[in-house]
């Protein structure tokens, strides 16, 4: 499920003498999550409403939609999936879910792979079997089943990292360091590759840690929300933490919530952007069988996926601000840099920033992503058409 303890991000400052996580020799798997995880995770439209035949309907419209083809690929069961363990400590699913391995095949049968949920905790956040104790025995059911990714919510562990470090933060990074660790071990002793997502809120700033914790992408906050106000404030605390994401370790802001009916067209599209300019992991968290044009127009837009998906692997960071306006670059792999102004207020506004700012020099022709138009070409000093409320405009830079 969503991770359930609410926590802000912690704020960004640098290792001494470590230029982020791409100067660190990390345990997260370089042959998984190379470019940022698209799928879909149960948990934001449907929570515990989940069972198989819900799973295979997702399945099926991620293909009949066009998302696979887009580029989405991981259909995440979130919790209540979770049976009990038999004499020998097995997992089983519950009822909900009769038979996970031919899940498993019905899923990758539509090209596409399953993911799963636990927690090194005793219970889960909805009071399910978690793994502790059993991380082993897990990781090699998962495998068994065809698993393929694996969301590890610390959840009910929280007490037990009370016990052990109190308020020693040193020590609370430590004992989080290795629950995940132990988990990255034994799915890697499986040897089938399952990418591994640590959801643990951001606490001990894990964008530090998390790639040697194993994690191939890490929360950095609490839940996301289905308002402008609560994703806002997520995105945009992302700002200074480029430096620990790159391929195979990723910081995620966690699941969009494009489609589920709390933000308008102009706030999905700046969540959207937002996510893609951090090189986010796009899951998708609404209905997918009853999405509107609108919304899969939003999911599937080929030009923002590309900047998500983009082989450099570089984050995007804030890189001008006036007021509510906020300008952030991002650098591609052919040499074009992606560039979105963000208005952050509650009426239309226009920005004149220097293109300088955005890594631009000289003269670049600029196309407007969301408008799908060519600007023109431009240097120096820029001047936007309107930014609606709550909007962006997203530009390429060639």
């Amino acid at each position: 499920m969503k991770c359930v303890v609410a926590a802000a991000v912690i704020g960004c400052a640098a290792v001494a003498g470590l230029d982020g996580v791409a100067g660190a020799q990390t345990r997260a798997s370089s042959r998984l999550a190379v470019t940022p995880p698209m799928g879909w995770n149960s948990w934001n439209h449907f929570a515990n409403k989940v069972d198989d035949k819900t799973i295979r309907a997702e399945a099926d419209a991620m293909v009949s939609s066009g998302m696979r083809d887009a580029g989405y690929v991981y259909i995440n069961i979130d919790d209540t999936w979770e049976g009990t363990r038999d004499a020998e400590g097995r997992i089983h699913p519950n009822s909900k879910f009769p038979d996970m391995k031919a899940l498993a095949d019905y899923v990758h049968s539509k090209g596409l792979k399953l993911g799963i949920y636990s927690s090194p905790g005793a219970k889960t956040c909805a009071g399910y079997e978690g793994s502790l104790g059993h991380e082993q025995q897990d990781a090699d059911t998962y495998a068994s089943w065809g698993i393929d990714y694996l969301k590890y919510d610390l959840c009910s562990y929280t007490k037990e990292l009370r016990e052990q470090a109190g308020h020693d933060h040193a020590k609370s990074q430590q004992v989080m360091e290795t629950v995940y660790l132990k988990m990255h071990d034994a799915l890697a002793r499986t040897g089938r590759p399952i990418v591994l997502s640590l959801c643990q809120y951001g606490w001990e700033a894990v964008w530090r840690w998390g790639a040697d914790a194993g994690g191939n992408l890490w929360r950095t906050s609490g839940d996301i929300e289905d308002n402008y106000a609560r994703m806002s404030e997520i995105g945009f605390a992302q700002a200074g933490l480029s430096k620990y994401a790159g391929p195979g370790h990723w910081n995620d802001p966690d699941m969009l919530e494009v489609g589920n009916g709390g933000m308008n067209e102009n706030e999905y599209r700046t969540h959207m952007s937002l996510w893609a300019m951090l090189a986010a992991p796009l899951l998708a968290g609404n209905d997918l069988t009853t999405m509107s044009p609108e919304t899969l127009a939003i999911l599937t837009n080929r030009d923002v996926i590309a900047i998500d998906q983009d082989k450099l692997g570089r984050q995007g960071d804030r890189v001008a601000a006036e007021g509510p306006l906020e300008v952030w670059a991002r650098p591609l792999a052919n040499g074009d840099k992606a560039i979105a102004i963000f208005n952050r207020w509650t009426m239309p506004l226009t920005m004149t920033f220097d293109l300088k700012t955005a890594g631009v020099n000289g003269s670049v022709k600029l196309y407007d992503i969301w408008a799908k138009k060519d600007l023109g070409t431009f240097s120096g000093m820029y001047t936007t058409a309107v930014v609606p409320p709550h909007g962006v405009i997203l530009l390429r830079a060639e």
